[in-house]
C-alpha cells in the first residue's frame, strides 16, 4: 500500500506546483506530461474523452491505475487545460470534484475497498509552464479541502467513518523533467494552516472515536531523482539511480483524541511548539532526522492508575545517518538521541516517590555519536535476510566518537566524552570485539546522594550498593568537590587503563 499512496501524488500534481519558466507549452503538452509522469512512476493515466473547446482541452473521466496488478485505482470527473495565450497553461478543476478510489485487498479481505472523496479547490490558481520536456507547475490556493464521503468494504459492511482535511493559504511549486529512463521531480509547498477532523466507530470493537488536529505553518521541500517506472524493488531502484531528499517543517500543533471502550472514555490531548522531519536516501546512505520542541501530552483513561498522566518535554530529537551499500572503503555514520527537560505530573511522582524524598527536577538524556564503518553487506539487498533472523553484523566499526553524553535525573548528572578507533584484524584481545584505541572521560555529580536516597526508600539493597561502590572505586577518582566523581577510561597498546592504572 505504501507504493500506492506515494504514487497518488500523480493525481494531485496540480496541487503542488513549480516555478515557471518562459518557454511555451500547450494544453496537449501538459496532458501528455501528466501521462508520461505517471508512467515513470509505474502508473497509467487514461481519460474517457479529450475534447478541444476553444482555447481549452477538456479531459473527462480521468482514471489512474497505480503500480502493479494490486495497486488500486483512482478516478475523477473533469479537468480543463486552458491556453493562457502567453505560453503557459492554466489547469482548471471544478470548485468541488468527486474522487473515487479502489484500495486493493489485504490480509483476509476478498476484494477491494471502495472509497469516495470530495476534493475542494475553489479559487485555486494552477499554472503550467516550461517546455514539453520539462514542465513546471505553480499553485496558489486560498483553500484546499479533502473530505471522506464513504468507505465500502468488499463484504458489503458499513464503515462508520468521516474525515475532513483542510489546508489554507496554500502555495507550491512542482517540476518534473528528464527522460523516461529517469525522471526528476522537485517540489516545495507551504500552508498557513492544516486542519484534520476524523470521527467514526471502530469496526472491530464498536467503540466510537473522535480525532482533531491542527498545524500552523506547515511546509515541505522534496527532490526525487531517477524515477524509472518500476519502483516495487527499492534496492534495484536505488542501484539504478533513485534518490530522495526532502522534509517537512511545522509550527504550533495541537491534537485531541476522544474514544470510548465498553463505555469507559479515554481522552488524549497534546501540543507542540513546532518541529521538523528530514528523510534522504540513495544507493550509498540513509538519513532520517526529526525534532520537536515544547511538547505536552495529557492522557486521561480508566486504564491508568492516576486521574491525569501529564508528560512535558522541552525538546526531543533523533538523527540517524548510516551507510547502506557494501563497500571496501569506510563511510560516515551518526546517531543522536535527545530528550531535554522531561517532566511528569505530580500524580506519577507520588506513585514512585510518595514521601518526596527525590528531587523532582526535569530529566535529560543526550547521546550524540558519530563515526565511520565499512559495510560488508548491502543492507537494502539483505533486508529479507535480516527479517528472517540473520543477525550477522552488516559491517565493521572503524571509529566511534562520543561527542556528548549527558544524563540528568533526580538531582544527579553523568556526562561523558571520548573517541575510539578499532582494529578489526584483532578480534581476540577483547573476546570477539575489535581491539579499540582511545579514551573516554566521565564525570558524575550527585550520584552518591541519589544512591543513598534510593537505599533509604528501599529501592536498592544496601549490600549490593556496597559491592557496587567497591567496584566503582576501581574505576573512579573522588574529587575534592562534594559528591563528584571523575574517571578516564583508556584503551592503549592492547591494554585497558582506568585513571592511568592498567586493569587488563
Amino acid at each position: 500500500m505504501t507504493k500506492w499512496k506515494l504514487a497518488g501524488s500523480t493525481a494531485l500534481v496540480l496541487v503542488m506546483g513549480s516555478v515557471a519558466s518562459f518557454a511555451d507549452v500547450t494544453p496537449e503538452d501538459v496532458w501528455k506530461a501528466w501521462q508520461d509522469g505517471a508512467t515513470a512512476m509505474g502508473q497509467k493515466v487514461t481519460a474517457g474523452s479529450t475534447t478541444r473547446d476553444g482555447d481549452a482541452l477538456v479531459v473527462k473521466g480521468i482514471s489512474i491505475v497505480f503500480a502493479g496488478d494490486k495497486g488500486g485505482t483512482a478516478s475523477f470527473d473533469t479537468v480543463s487545460f486552458k491556453d493562457n495565450g502567453d505560453g503557459t497553461v492554466g489547469i482548471v478543476f471544478p470548485d468541488s470534484s468527486p474522487v473515487k478510489m479502489s484500495v486493493p485487498p489485504s490480509g483476509s479481505e476478498t476484494g477491494p475497498t471502495e472509497i469516495a472523496l470530495t476534493l475542494g479547490l475553489a479559487g485555486a490558481a494552477i499554472t503550467a509552464s516550461g517546455t514539453p520536456e520539462a514542465i513546471s507547475y505553480k499553485t496558489d490556493a486560498p483553500e484546499i479541502g479533502l473530505k471522506l464521503d464513504s468507505v465500502k468494504p468488499a463484504d458489503g459492511s458499513v464503515v462508520d467513518a468521516a474525515a475532513d482535511i483542510k489546508l489554507t493559504g496554500v502555495t507550491g511549486t512542482y517540476a518534473i523533467e528528464g527522460a523516461e529512463s529517469g525522471k526528476k521531480i522537485t517540489e516545495d509547498f507551504a500552508a498557513k494552516s492544516f486542519d484534520l477532523k476524523v470521527k467514526g466507530t471502530d469496526a472491530k470493537g464498536g467503540s466510537p472515536f473522535d480525532v482533531t488536529a491542527s498545524i500552523a505553518d506547515f511546509a515541505g521541500k522534496f527532490a526525487v531523482d531517477g524515477i524509472n517506472g518500476d519502483m516495487s524493488d527499492l534496492n534495484a531502484a536505488l542501484k539504478a539511480g533513485f534518490a530522495l531528499d526532502g522534509g517537512f517543517t511545522y509550527g504550533a500543533t495541537a491534537f485531541d483524541l476522544n474514544a470510548s471502550t465498553d463505555g469507559k472514555p479515554t481522552k488524549i490531548a497534546g501540543s507542540l511548539g513546532g518541529g521538523d522531519l528530514t528523510l534522504a536516501m540513495d544507493a550509498s546512505k540513509l538519513h532520517y532526522s526529526s525534532g520537536s520542541k515544547a511538547v505536552s501530552l495529557t492522557i486521561n483513561s480508566p486504564d491508568i492508575p492516576v486521574p491525569d498522566l501529564t508528560v512535558g518535554l522541552g525538546e526531543a530529537a533523533f538523527d540517524l545517518l548510516m551507510p547502506v551499500a557494501k563497500s571496501d572503503s569506510s563511510a560516515d555514520f551518526a546517531l543522536l538521541t535527545k530528550i531535554v527537560d522531561l517532566k511528569v505530573s505530580d500524580a506519577i511522582w507520588s506513585m514512585i516517590d510518595p514521601t518526596a524524598a527525590l528531587p523532582h527536577d526535569p530529566a535529560t538524556l543526550i547521546i550524540d555519536t558519530t563515526g565511520t564503518a565499512t559495510m560488508t553487506k548491502d543492507i537494502m539487498a539483505e533486508a529479507n535476510a535480516v527479517q528472517s533472523g540473520n543477525d550477522a553484523p552488516p559491517g565493521m566499526l572503524n571509529s566511534l566518537n562520543l561527542n556528548q553524553f549527558d544524563l540528568k535525573v533526580a538531582g544527579a548528572e553523568v556526562t561523558g566524552k571520548g573517541a575510539f578507533t578499532f582494529d578489526n584484524s584483532d578480534m581476540t584481545t577483547f573476546s570477539g570485539v575489535p581491539a579499540p584505541t582511545g579514551k573516554i572521560d566521565i564525570k558524575a555529580v550527585g550520584v552518591n546522594a541519589l544512591i543513598d536516597t534510593l537505599v533509604k526508600m528501599g529501592l536498592l539493597p544496601q549490600d549490593q550498593v556496597m559491592q557496587g561502590r567497591m567496584m566503582l572505586a576501581m574505576f573512579a577518582n573522588t574529587s575534592t568537590t562534594a559528591d563528584e566523581i571523575t574517571s578516564t577510561l583508556e584503551f592503549k597498546d592492547k591494554h585497558f587503563f582506568a585513571n592511568g592504572q592498567q586493569l587488563q
